[in-house]
């Protein structure tokens, strides 16, 4: 059998000029050339179309014997990998059509800072909380994990306290500063998500980061662990606060989920649920975030099953530093950042975004 000719391009290479060219995402797929994704769109890169076995090829220049025995296994890996001097990357291989594919998502080494983000108002005073549950939600690609690693570095930086993670994988690598951060890698450190979580309290931990609460028990562990004391961020793949509340519901079993609304009306903190949208220059993407924060009234209308009701609260609640992510949509707008026809597309009601856009003229951009 002839051997396969080698590609042009090693996947360090490929990985170098991704990051040169500003792109988040990097796609080696079969029949394809490399695609690089750059402000939402696809760019295919002027190279040679991969076969399955250059794809194959690519791969196991950056994944361990051990991790191609996994693949072979699960017919999917998560992994992340790195270039000195360039970036981290969080891969993940899979099969389809009978070919392995792979996705990789670029990880500045620096951790980025909170302010620099363009976050709202009030979101950095949830890094000095004692206790309780704060949550990040929002699609793939929304930049969830981005906003909890700058969160996570004001508490490394500015407090005293031990952090522990569980995340699958890693993507910012957190140095120990004035707090201690131990950091647990599903695959590597442990054998998997739920028992790296079932251990995580006897880490002694003032501050737990879980990458993704994905499953029962995820959720179960996150909420004991607020509940009993300690400062808990996670994600979910939610698009609205009052979804992801009902995500978290919606669960448990009919007869577990009075108690879930008492553990939460007692430990949720916060709900940032956000959105990347591309700004009016069409040359970057700006943060679009929404605020929901645990008050009198948004516990009780939590613990009453009256989600629907919370979005009235956050609307009316703009002093308090709240916002729907409609409101923020209109002043991302009235600012000059994103163009109305973005923040159409990206709303949740099309009639209450039209309605406060034409509320007040567009001042120009800031």
């Amino acid at each position: 059998m002839t051997k396969p000719v080698s590609y042009p391009l090693s996947m360090v290479q490929i990985l170098k000029m991704a990051v040169k060219e500003q792109a988040s995402d990097v796609h080696i797929v079969p029949m394809e050339p490399p695609i690089f994704r750059i402000n939402r769109a696809m760019v295919k890169l002027e190279y040679p179309v991969l076969t399955p076995n250059n794809v194959k090829e690519l791969l196991v220049q950056i994944i361990e014997p051990y991790q191609v025995e996994m693949l072979k296994k699960d017919l999917e890996l998560d992994f992340s990998y790195a270039v000195p001097d360039v970036a981290r990357f969080r891969g993940n291989a899979m099969f389809q059509r009978g070919t392995v594919a792979l996705a990789m998502r670029i990880v500045p080494f620096k951790v980025p800072n909170l302010n620099d983000l363009g976050v709202l108002k009030g979101v950095k005073e949830l890094c000095y909380l004692p206790r309780g549950l704060v949550l990040v939600t929002g699609p793939t690609g929304s930049g969830k994990s981005t906003t909890l690693a700058a969160m996570i570095d004001i508490i490394n930086t500015e407090r005293d306290l031990n952090i522990v993670t569980v995340e699958d994988p890693i993507e910012f690598l957190h140095a120990h500063k004035k707090s201690s951060v131990k950091q647990r890698e599903v695959g590597i450190d442990t054998r998997s998500f739920a028992n790296a979580l079932r251990h995580v309290l006897r880490h002694d931990p003032d501050v737990i980061l879980i990458g993704e609460m994905r499953d029962l028990d995820s959720i179960s562990i996150a909420l004991t662990a607020a509940e009993t004391g300690h400062l808990v961020f996670s994600t979910l793949h939610t698009q609205t606060a009052p979804l992801t509340i009902n995500r978290i519901v919606d669960a448990f079993a009919e007869h577990q989920r009075d108690q879930i609304r008492q553990q939460l009306t007692g430990s949720l903190q916060a709900v940032l649920s956000q959105q990347l949208i591309p700004n009016i220059l069409g040359d970057g993407r700006v943060l679009a975030m929404e605020f929901l924060k645990a008050n009198t009234a948004v516990r009780s209308m939590i613990r009453e099953g009256k989600e629907h009701q919370l979005y009235s609260v956050m609307q009316a609640s703009h002093g308090a530093g709240m916002r729907t992510m409609d409101q923020t949509l209109v002043e991302l707008t009235l600012a000059g950042k994103i163009s109305r026809e973005e923040a159409l597309e990206k709303c949740i009601d099309k009639t209450e975004i039209e309605r406060l856009l034409q509320k007040q003229p567009s001042r120009k951009k800031i």
